[in-house]
């Protein structure tokens, strides 16, 4: 039976040939360790980090199509990562955990109606015989833009959201895990979202129609400062 922590399943796509030419890009080093931190810095800045555009369906959720869109959100974004690493040869899954986000644009606070994002992705990598988080969501780019400290990933220690962003205000506080998956586990997901955040699912449209980079740059003008 082949180790699913290494198989391609219908959103970790690893099998796709776009997936496939990113890994082999991308994964440089001598050791797995140094691969996966490889993979880790380019999904992170690669590809921007936009919660304005979820396309919650089967295509919009897969590795491939954040290659293809050149953007993604936290979710997908991790899914790629995951699905670069299996190409790599390196066992990987995708691991969620509801936080309390600090950091918000007025439309997202509007749209959702809360602070807490339920289902936050992160990739959980298995490195020298022990599982790492890595969180790829965040650009270069935006965290300098919106003052935020950009998440590091070494392989030795985890990746996640720090509590606090450059000037010391509160930035992101983690209320749940839910643990770690070996594909994206969109059906829950989905239902979880039309309970909780029902406006944000109906007026998708409205919010696809937005400019994340923009709301935060006029939000924030002093942020990168």
């Amino acid at each position: 039976m082949s180790d699913p922590t290494l198989s391609p399943t219908v959103l970790i796509d690893s099998d796709h040939p776009a997936v496939i030419a990113f890994a082999q890009k991308y994964a440089v080093g001598a050791t797995d360790r140094e691969r996966a931190v490889a993979l880790y810095y380019a999904v992170r800045d690669e590809f921007r980090y936009d919660p304005y555009h979820i396309d919650f369906s089967v295509h919009g959720m897969t590795a491939s199509t954040v290659i293809a869109k050149k953007y993604g959100w936290c979710v997908p974004k991790a899914a790629l990562l995951a699905a670069a690493c299996r190409v790599a040869g390196i066992p990987a899954k995708v691991g969620y955990a509801d936080v309390r986000n600090h950091m918000s644009t007025e439309r997202m606070r509007q749209m959702m109606n809360t602070d807490v994002y339920m289902w936050h992705g992160y990739t959980d990598i298995l490195l020298e015989g022990v599982w790492r988080k890595a969180t790829p969501a965040f650009n270069i780019e935006l965290c300098e833009r919106f003052g935020l400290l950009p998440l590091e990933f070494d392989g030795l220690a985890d990746s996640i959201y720090h509590p606090y962003d450059k000037a010391g205000n509160r930035h992101m506080e983690y209320v749940r895990q839910r643990g770690s998956f070996n594909d994206v586990p969109l059906e829950a997901m989905v239902a979880d979202f039309k309970k909780y955040y029902p406006f944000w699912v109906d007026q998708s449209s409205a919010i696809h129609a937005a400019d994340f980079m923009r709301d935060v740059e006029t939000e924030n003008p002093a942020a990168g400062a």
